[in-house]
């Protein structure tokens, strides 16, 4: 008749346990008995032999009771597991031999295999929820299976699950429209208002995959992750997000300021207070930059006659997408121009996921014409970007590897404000017409 298993209760029954652990159970074997078990988990057999190194007077002596013979004096202490087998099952100590005899004084041992399998089912199943994200997303959930993010933070399955279904649940509702603070957001829409607090697992899961969805670029610091959040609309408050614009109108001091033709600086506090729906463009067209410097020089040059600009520096704030999009659904054309480089590419990108844009000056054709205006080439460095406005332009930037900055083609932005001025001024009561010279640019 077969054995039954180590670790059956009728295996277990029949190891003299108060002998056993006399002779096994010694302080002295404990190193035998890891390494006994450690075969067992691995489904190897229990044969040949185990040696420690450096073996103290206590293990060398409980190697001599257990086998009935004085050990070795070198460096180090072998043992034949064949021969401890053949101890127990000839004292009756443990008839069914050595394995049993490990399994009644430390407890059953799972097979090594069987534990991996069930704990990557476990974890297959705490990723389960990355299933149900957009389409936009699907690459970045694919990279957190793979990556070790939610491991690291979460570090079992039974921890992970509630953290991943939270993320998911997050992230499936945003960009925040309109935006609002995370603590608003989280005591909407998550477990409690310190849900996404700083430094917590679930905030570093929402904010990986916030930037995977916004393309939002690599930093470090409080100010970056305060910036990272805001692109999706979440904000630490509602004055540290702002906006820089010139001659928009609808409210007096906006009026006022632009009469001078003078800049102005919008919070995303005053554009969700009221003036976000009154901010109008009279020309029905908003110009679009990435850098202060062209807003700037376009209120020297034209003062209250400029068409009406907003500058985003940099990644769009969540008070620049507020303004854009109100602007943008009363039936303004916005038109971007950006820096040629792979940064200015994401900067775009991620205004075409929150508003309508159309390009001024900023395609291929654009950028090879300022290349070869260009002075001073700077090389174009960084990972390179999608342009899905136009797939040339990326192409243009991968075959001339040369950055070309907003401000080097500041004269000839200069003058398409200039032109589309004139015409305005020369023809009136055309506010909000889409100009003929804008058709010869985007065509």
């Amino acid at each position: 008749m077969a054995a039954e298993p180590a670790g059956t209760p009728h295996a277990e029954a029949r190891a003299d346990t108060e002998r056993l652990g006399r002779l096994l159970g010694d302080p002295g074997l404990a190193w035998l008995l890891e390494r006994i078990r450690q075969r067992m988990a691995g489904g190897r057999p229990l044969t040949g032999t185990v040696t420690l190194s450096r073996p103290d007077g206590l293990q060398r002596r409980a190697a001599e009771r257990l086998l009935g013979r004085a050990p070795s004096t070198g460096h180090s202490l072998t043992i034949r597991l064949d021969a401890v087998d053949a101890v127990l099952r000839r004292s009756g100590v443990s008839p069914d031999g050595l394995e049993a005899a490990v399994v009644a004084i430390t407890g059953p041992v799972a097979l090594r295999a069987e534990t991996l399998s069930r704990e990557a089912q476990a974890w297959e199943e705490a990723m389960a929820p990355l299933d149900g994200l957009p389409a936009e997303l699907a690459d970045w959930a694919q990279r957190i299976r793979k990556d070790g993010l939610v491991r690291r933070l979460a570090r079992t399955p039974e921890a992970a699950a509630p953290l991943v279904a939270a993320a998911v649940q997050a992230l499936r509702v945003l960009p925040a429209i309109p935006p609002m603070s995370r603590a608003t957001f989280a005591a909407r829409h998550l477990s409690g208002a310190h849900a996404l607090d700083e430094g917590t697992p679930l905030a570093t899961l929402v904010l990986s995959g916030i930037r995977a969805c916004t393309d939002f670029p690599e930093g470090a610091g409080a100010e970056w992750r305060r910036e990272a959040w805001a692109s999706a609309g979440l904000l630490k408050d509602d004055v540290s997000s702002t906006v820089l614009i010139l001659n928009l109108r609808g409210i007096p001091a906006l009026d006022c300021m632009a009469d001078d033709g003078e800049p102005a600086v919008l919070t995303l506090r005053s554009l969700t207070r009221r003036s976000a729906n009154e901010i109008t463009a009279t020309t029905g067209t908003v110009h679009v930059c990435e850098n202060p410097a062209v807003l700037s020089a376009a209120a020297d040059a034209f003062g209250s006659a400029c068409p009406p600009m907003v500058c985003l520096q940099g990644q769009p704030s969540a008070a620049a997408l507020t303004l854009l999009r109100g602007l943008s659904a009363r039936g303004a054309m916005l038109l971007y121009h950006g820096d040629f480089d792979w940064g200015g590419a994401r900067i775009a990108t991620a205004l075409g996921r929150g508003v309508p844009w159309r390009p001024w000056r900023y395609r291929a054709a654009d950028y090879r014409a300022a290349v070869t205006a260009v002075s001073d080439p700077q090389d174009l460095t960084g990972a390179a970007a999608a342009t899905p406005w136009d797939p040339a332009l990326a192409a243009a930037l991968t075959e001339h590897g040369v950055r070309v900055e907003e401000e080097s083609v500041l004269d000839d932005l200069l003058a398409d404000l200039e032109t589309f001025a004139e015409m305005h001024r020369t023809v009136p009561g055309t506010g909000g017409l889409h100009w003929p010279w804008h058709a010869a640019r985007e065509g």
